[in-house]
């Protein structure tokens, strides 16, 4: 999905990345390489494989618009136990496959009790608070003077219902100085935004990155909005918005928006939602 953030245009990926297109670059929030090994080593039953998953993921993100640059906006690494053998060399095979790609990490809460990262990872570490241009990144979400932050740490998500059922999503939470991008890395839960006025939500599914339409609960819209995103995910299980002709209207909208593939364009912090093609 893509949109302006501040007179910049920035795709939001469905992946769980967010794409500065302007300056190439990809910001990728709370990747925990390494945690599902950390939960085995304590004895936890976690399957294998979430390195290998989230390496393929970063991979479809970065090669979507040919990003240059990777930024890490905190909790690289999960903890200790996850500089265990596997995972470095997961890691390794995939930095020697990605050389020319400029990596820098904003360090986070776990990353200081993961320890220091190996050099030939060759990540490019900076302090919170760090600005290029308009931005400044962080893990920790926080306002500061003159910049809009870009944020992780919270896991945001989001839930969206219909008169039947709701449906929980990783999500952007994009408010008027500060926004916050979902954990990048499988197995990392998530924490439900406590969005303000006028915020912007943006759900994130396998495949696809809708706006959600910000109105009380149980305005047609939201239901609309959240009929929309189950239908993406499983048409079999979307459930009836009931007889509102708004309801079903914008449905209609949603949905033949979805069907065209054509990715939802939203000028953040403006309120209005558009329609375009990348």
């Amino acid at each position: 999905m893509k949109f302006k953030l501040h007179s910049e245009d920035i795709f939001l990926a469905p992946e769980r990345a967010l794409d500065w297109l302007r300056r190439r670059t990809l910001l990728v929030a709370d990747a925990h390489f390494g945690k599902a090994a950390s939960y085995r080593a304590k004895g936890m039953p976690v399957p294998e494989g979430t390195t290998a998953d989230n390496l393929r993921r970063l991979d479809a993100a970065i090669d979507r618009h040919g990003a240059e640059r990777v930024i890490f906006l905190g909790d690289f690494m999960h903890d200790a136990h996850a500089h265990n053998p596997r995972t470095l060399a997961a890691l390794r095979d995939w930095r020697a496959r990605r050389r020319q790609l400029a990596l820098v990490l904003v360090g986070g809460n776990h990353d200081a009790k993961a320890g220091a990262l190996p050099v030939d990872l060759g990540i490019d570490e900076r302090p919170e608070g760090w600005r290029e241009e308009g931005f400044a990144f962080c893990h920790h979400p926080c306002e500061i003077d003159g910049a809009y932050v870009l944020a992780g740490h919270l896991h945001p998500a989001w839930r969206l219902a219909t008169r039947r059922e709701g449906l929980r999503l990783p999500c952007f939470h994009f408010g008027a100085r500060t926004g916050v991008l979902p954990a990048f890395g499988d197995f990392t839960g998530g924490m439900m935004v406590d969005a303000a006025p006028g915020d912007a939500i943006c759900v994130v599914t396998p495949e696809r990155v809708f706006a959600v339409p910000r109105a009380a609960a149980g305005d047609a819209a939201v239901q609309a909005a959240g009929a929309a995103c189950m239908a993406a995910l499983a048409p079999s299980v979307a459930p009836a918005l009931g007889t509102s002709a708004q309801a079903q209207a914008a449905a209609r909208v949603h949905a033949a928006k979805a069907r065209k593939g054509e990715p939802e364009t939203l000028n953040l912090l403006d309120g209005t939602p558009a329609y375009g093609r990348d």
